[in-house]
């Protein structure tokens, strides 16, 4: 079972900046950050495998950037431009997500 500690997040205003931080006990070829808004279902937000190939949400695209430390097993979510809507916790995890890949999130609050 890999864990995972995410960190980074916080309260910002919008169009601030954050970059979030997971490290894996583990090596996971493909690393993900979701996000879960009050009231919604979980989302994809980035995924990246071990070349450094990525995907983006479409919400995203152009904001975010996800990269990884393959030595360090940790991946990052550079966040730019936050708006209110990013409020969410982030959670890293692979791709597809599985059940036992859990940390315990990273809160993000967008506010001014």
């Amino acid at each position: 079972q890999v864990q995972l500690v995410e960190s980074g997040g916080g309260l910002v205003q919008p169009g601030g900046s954050l970059r979030l931080s997971c490290a894996a006990s583990g090596s996971i070829d493909v690393m993900a950050w979701y996000r879960q808004a009050p009231g919604k279902g979980r989302g994809l937000v980035a995924f990246i495998n071990r070349a450094g190939d990525t995907y983006y949400a479409d919400a995203v695209e152009g904001r975010f950037q996800i990269s990884r430390d393959n030595a360090k097993n940790t991946v990052y979510l550079q966040i730019n431009n936050l708006k209110p809507e990013d409020t969410a916790v982030y959670v890293c995890n692979t791709y597809p997500l599985r059940a036992d890949y859990w940390g315990q999130g990273t809160q993000v609050t967008v506010s001014s």
